[in-house]
């Protein structure tokens, strides 16, 4: 059951740190409270204070101002198998939202497979979907299903990157210890970052197209719709969004086996990289019988062992205004087992090199909003909320910081989630 839900009324003021980096005067605010194992958050575009919210066992919740709508934007709990790491898991938007009202979801259906599929916005109700548009991607081995051996690390994942394609985050299928090797096997979508062109007409075939550019197209030894090898079960990620000033760079939070939780760094269209898993957890040796497809392997940005966390929930680089410079540009990031959310500054070296330093702990002053972080969520503003399993989303706010007069939050928005508008500078 979840606590007794309070509004943490006063910021924690604690000393900096040695590094002279931030500060603990964070504080959180209830945003929106009674919804069912919350997952993803995602705003609706062009709706001021209006967003849309994966629910485990297969709904879409609308909230509008901070109070959750009775009727659901979609409702798909009969198809959906819901409960352990399986269920509705995530949902994107098309970069022409607006024009072509498409989004896709991902979720594990009854037999527990991964489903991608397409829905269409009501024509009469744009704050509901259209069941009746369904369209599950058709994938390489021509079934409308990714086949998952195990019922346990799905990912779910999915957005649209800064190119405006579509990015899908695949776990290794399961099990422990990748039993089949999936996460190293060219010829599995499984334990992989998926990138696929979903900006086809209705009547295509599979509903996506394979980009020319990704790293792997032309190689017979490798599925084409892989971006990138090596993840165990890349829960939750992200790109510093670009429209909000960011860099475009893709940041992987990886849940691990035994030892270690990792964050690892792409930047901007650095695909074919090779993240390590099975062979390595994190930067540690794992298990060494079979090869990894290919190396070098990339090491994570940040890990921790099992002193801090077990369960790493991937957020988001911090963009917005209210929690002030001193946290903008950091990355914020949360481990579901230990109730614990920190962020880090992202700091560039030589090359392009990027590290992470100053490792701050958020948790006391945060109280009831780090329990349990399923999620993060960003706005179009860029303004960070933290979404709790026990059903309450809050957002992040800095008494000691407020935001800048004149900041009207009902003025139109920037879009940081929209990517190179449809057909634009796209190759094919």
């Amino acid at each position: 059951m979840m606590p007794t839900l309070r509004i943490v009324a006063l910021a924690v003021t604690l000393a900096a740190l040695a590094t002279g980096q931030a500060s603990a005067q964070l504080s959180a605010t209830p945003f929106a409270a009674g919804l069912n194992q919350p997952l993803a958050m995602v705003p609706y575009p062009g709706r001021a204070e209006t967003f849309l919210v994966v629910e485990q066992s297969g709904r879409i919740r609308v909230i509008v101002a901070g109070t959750v709508r009775d009727v659901p934007f979609l409702d798909l709990r009969d198809q959906v198998a819901a409960g352990g790491e399986q269920g509705l898991l995530g949902l994107a938007l098309a970069p022409d939202f607006d024009d072509s009202g498409r989004l896709f979801v991902n979720f594990t259906n009854r037999a527990g497979h991964t489903v991608v599929a397409r829905f269409v916005v009501s024509g009469s109700d744009p704050l509901r979907a259209d069941p009746a548009t369904r369209f599950d991607l058709v994938w390489p081995d021509g079934e409308r299903v990714i086949r998952q051996p195990f019922s346990n690390h799905n990912g779910g994942q999915i957005a649209f990157g800064p190119d405006g394609y579509l990015y899908i985050g695949m776990g290794d299928g399961g099990s422990g210890n990748d039993p089949r090797h999936n996460a190293q096997n060219p010829q599995s979508l499984l334990g992989k970052m998926l990138r696929i062109d979903v900006d086809v007409p209705d009547a295509h075939p599979r509903g996506y197209q394979v980009p020319a550019d990704n790293p792997f197209v032309g190689r017979g030894d490798v599925l084409g719709e892989i971006w990138s090898f090596g993840l165990r079960n890349p829960w939750r990620w992200s790109f510093d969004a670009p429209g909000l000033g960011g860099s475009g760079a893709m940041l992987i939070a990886d849940v691990g086996q035994n030892a270690r939780e990792e964050i690892n760094y792409e930047p901007r269209g650095a695909g074919g990289r090779n993240y390590g898993w099975r062979n390595r957890e994190g930067t540690r040796p794992n298990v060494t019988d079979q090869p990894p497809f290919f190396e070098p392997l990339v090491d994570p940005i940040h890990e921790y062992g099992r002193d801090s966390g077990q369960s790493i929930t991937g957020g988001y680089v911090y963009r917005g205004r209210a929690l002030g410079a001193t946290y903008r540009g950091r990355y914020f990031f949360g481990d579901f087992a230990r109730s614990r959310v920190w962020s880090l500054r992202l700091v560039t070296g030589p090359g392009g090199t990027v590290r992470a330093e100053d490792v701050v702990d958020h948790s006391a002053e945060l109280g009831e909003a780090a329990s349990r972080p399923a999620s993060f969520a960003i706005d179009e503003r860029g303004e960070l909320y933290v979404l709790g399993y026990g059903g309450t989303i809050y957002r992040l706010v800095n008494l000691a910081e407020p935001e800048p007069p004149g900041d009207d939050p009902g003025s139109a928005p920037s879009r940081p989630f929209r990517g190179a508008p449809v057909g634009t500078a796209r190759p094919r």
